[in-house]
């Protein structure tokens, strides 16, 4: 029963920050690599960063690189993802995933807008 709980999500002015969470449970959560995910309004989900079980490496999708920070406390089975510098265009729903168990949270709504 893995299960994916993301959280944190609002309304937003853009150049603000926003961090979203999510709280993994029914898994070994500190095995595995961890990712969000996003998908705005007409567009496909993409990837915009992963990071590995144990924190050593990190990855993100060039439209959020240097904006965004995956981090992790396994302790808590979370998966947080700090976002900076928003813009309207980071508006969409971020989900939470576990690339090897292929799970998805229901997601969590950012909204970036003045």
């Amino acid at each position: 029963q893995v299960q994916l709980v993301e959280s944190g999500g609002g309304l937003v002015q853009p150049g603000g920050s926003l961090r979203v969470s999510c709280l993994a449970s029914g898994f070994d959560f500190s095995r595995y690599y961890m990712s969000w995910y996003r998908q705005a309004p007409g567009k496909e989900r993409e990837c915009v960063a992963a990071i590995t079980d144990t924190s050593s490496s990190t990855n993100y999708a060039n439209s959020v690189k240097g904006r965004f920070t995956i981090s992790r406390e396994n302790a808590k089975n979370t998966v947080y993802q700090q976002m900076n510098s928003l813009k309207p265009q980071d508006t969409a729903v971020d989900y939470c995933h576990a690339p090897q168990w292929a799970s998805w949270g229901q997601g969590t709504q950012v909204t970036v807008s003045s």
